[in-house]
């Protein structure tokens, strides 16, 4: 992937920069709290890095933060793992989700859209009214602070009151999507050990209904420690034996009673992909998630009271906690429920239309599959409300910068395309969107405020413009506060620490380039590594995907007991193309001409399909197990695999080649 475009691809207008938030807050900065008056973002990111704790406080004070007790410092210990900050704070989170409600009582805070596509408003008021009536029912099952509270739900608005209740109460709040099986669920629940479990009677998706009371009678039976289940009837049955109804717990008015909770006060749980064992339970704070949404949406997304949040995601994921962060900074947040591509490909463009979205956000391979679908979206769409268009959850290719862009300007709109790129580790970004920063083809705009973001080579040092593990040299507030059940910190620390002691080590291949902006190359633990020079995946796949007979490619390097490398494409063909001569041809012409001939695989190898975990990111290292004769139940979680069929295809490759 080049790294040196000479030109941007899209400058903002003197008039976006002048207005954006971040240019705001740099000037309020400077004045009150030190921040350099001149050299825009880049100077107030070096500042912001530099002098952290200043930093933060600005963040707590230009959104207003009320601490209901006050700090002793912003932070007290800066050592990775196990940062200390605002010791002595007390706050809610969801007091500051729902503060938009006294002044905007009758404006929409979230927008409900199912297939139908057709958007359904509740309004700020109701929403608090019905989080007050939940809170106070839980309260009354014996629901206090540090009582886990789970939700079996899709991306429905009682998924968003079940959550801010339950963070209104101080309780910890985990969720799976509805499509997850009982095991998978299970493997996280379990881990927890809840209390209350709300959960529907099953859901829509791709026009069809999907009954999942087998599904919750399974979870009720190995949840031991529910106290309470609570029945949303979303294809309208009747609640089960022993349930209690929604309807029945949020019909109450009342104002919301808000536990106010240490800075540090588990908010809520993440699993990670969990690709081999359980899924590590990443607990993040009150406090530290407040922040950091705060700054991220209202800084780098640049939201406020007269957006329209719309992010395509469900429950399983951190990105739909991300979206209901949106609340804090007073956006109108748009959930959608259903299929993205139902009942055609533009369906995720049709919701953006419909509710007035001004940042939308979706995934690559979502953007991608527009593309090559020949969709036309603000052609045939009137998507003049959308400022931003948004991606995560794999690196966007060039060719899906340069789609978006030149499919938007024909309409004459200028739009922002901001490809981000964070985890679930930290329920943000490490480095993305920037409204005041040109963006440049294939390339992540800056790092994060706050967020000092590195490349280093194997022996710790930082590298510009070459290939490098993304470590954060700093601690960021959103951090885990720990897992769960990791009782002495082992698992955490293994997890980001045991590379660079004290440097949180993500596990990507990043470029920081000379211009400051950041490049993402695919995961480093699945990392091709031919004759010591490192490649990342996703530059194959951007190469791979662009031609019209490759569905879908995973790429494996495998160090070989005799020193070799055997590097092997698979690729999963488009119906009616077939992997013949000319098309082997034209694949490694591609690669070799486009990247290198050192990216060039050993061979090219048609599959039924790509396995993905449940979050839809293709499973590198699991496969390059397989592939190594790791039996299959050692090399993968089988409850975190959309497709557990397909590994067998990789299973009997490696006993063939063995």
């Amino acid at each position: 992937m080049s790294i040196l475009n000479p030109e941007p691809l899209w400058r903002p207008e003197p008039q976006r920069i002048a207005e954006a938030q971040v240019t705001r807050f740099q000037a309020w900065a400077a004045e009150h709290h030190g921040a350099p008056a001149d050299g825009g973002y880049p100077a107030l990111h070096r500042w912001s890095v530099d002098e952290l704790e200043s930093f933060w406080k600005a963040v707590t004070e230009w959104f207003d933060v009320r601490f209901s007790t006050p700090y002793a410092r912003v932070l007290a210990d800066r050592a990775m793992p196990g940062a200390q900050w605002f010791p002595g704070a007390t706050l809610n989170y969801a007091e500051h989700a729902l503060r938009a409600a006294a002044d905007r009582p009758d404006e929409p805070a979230l927008l409900h859209v199912d297939e139908s596509h057709e958007p359904r408003p509740v309004t700020w008021s109701e929403l608090r009214r019905q989080v007050g009536s939940l809170a106070a029912e839980l309260r009354a099952l014996g629901v206090g602070p540090g009582d886990r509270v789970s939700g079996y739900l899709p991306n429905i608005p009682q998924a968003v009151v079940a959550f801010l209740a339950t963070a209104a109460v101080g309780g910890v709040w985990t969720s799976c999507a509805p499509d997850f099986g009982a095991r998978s669920v299970l493997d996280r629940f379990q881990q927890v050990e809840p209390v209350v479990l709300f959960t529907v009677d099953g859901y829509r998706y791709g026009g069809k209904e999907h009954d999942r009371r087998d599904a919750v009678a399974e979870l009720r039976r190995e949840l031991p420690t529910l106290r309470a289940v609570v029945h949303i009837p979303l294809l309208g049955t009747d609640a089960p034996e022993g349930a209690q109804e929604w309807s029945a717990l949020t019909a109450a008015d009342g104002e919301p009673v808000f536990e106010q909770v240490p800075f540090a006060h588990p908010l809520w749980v993440l699993y990670s992909s969990g690709t081999t064992g359980l899924p590590k339970a990443i607990v993040q704070s009150q406090g530290g998630i407040l922040v950091e949404h705060l700054k991220q949406l209202g800084l780098h997304c640049d939201l406020g009271p007269e957006d329209r949040f719309f992010w395509y995601t469900s429950t399983g994921w951190m990105m739909w906690n991300f979206l209901v962060s949106g609340l804090l900074t007073g956006t109108t947040i748009v959930l959608y429920d259903g299929s993205p591509g139902h009942p055609d490909i533009g369906a995720q463009w049709r919701v953006a239309e419909r509710t007035g979205a001004t940042l939308y956000g979706t995934s690559a391979a979502y953007v991608m599959a527009c593309r090559k679908a020949d969709v036309h979206p603000a052609r045939d769409h009137d998507l003049t409300k959308v400022q931003c268009v948004a991606t995560t959850g794999s690196p966007l290719p060039p060719d899906g910068f340069h789609w978006l862009h030149d499919e938007f300007a024909e309409s004459g709109a200028d739009l922002w395309i901001a490809s981000v790129s964070g985890g679930t580790d930290v329920c943000s970004c490490f480095a993305g969107a920037v409204p005041t920063l040109p963006v440049y083809t294939g390339e992540l705009q800056a790092p994060g405020l706050g967020t000092d973001l590195q490349a280093w080579d194997p022996s710790g040092r930082p590298v510009i413009d070459e290939v490098g593990e993304l470590v954060v040299t700093n601690p960021m507030p959103s951090m885990p506060v720990h897992f769960w059940n990791d009782p002495d910190g082992s698992r955490y620390h293994d997890s980001y620490f045991d590379t660079y002691p004290g440097v949180w080590r993500h596990g990507d291949w990043i470029t920081v380039t000379s211009r400051g902006s950041v490049v993402i190359h695919g995961r480093s633990d699945s990392t091709l590594n031919r004759q010591g020079v490192r490649m990342g995946s996703a530059d194959i796949y951007e190469v791979v995907e662009r031609l019209p007979e490759i569905k879908e490619s995973l790429v494996i390097g495998i160090e070989e007991p005799d020193g070799g490398y055997w590097m092997p494409l698979f690729v999963h063909l488009a119906p009616g193309a077939a992997l013949d001569d000319a098309l082997l041809g034209r694949i490694r012409a591609a690669i070799r001409e486009q990247l290198s001939p050192r990216h060039v695989p050993d061979e090219v190898i048609e599959v039924p399909g790509v396995p993905h975990t449940l979050t839809g990111k293709r499973i590198e290292v699991p496969v390059k197990r397989l592939l190594q004769g790791t039996p299959l139940e050692k090399a993968v979680n089988p409850g975190s695999i959309d497709n557990l069929e397909l590994l067998h295809f990789y299973e009997a490759l490696a006993r063939k080649r063995s």
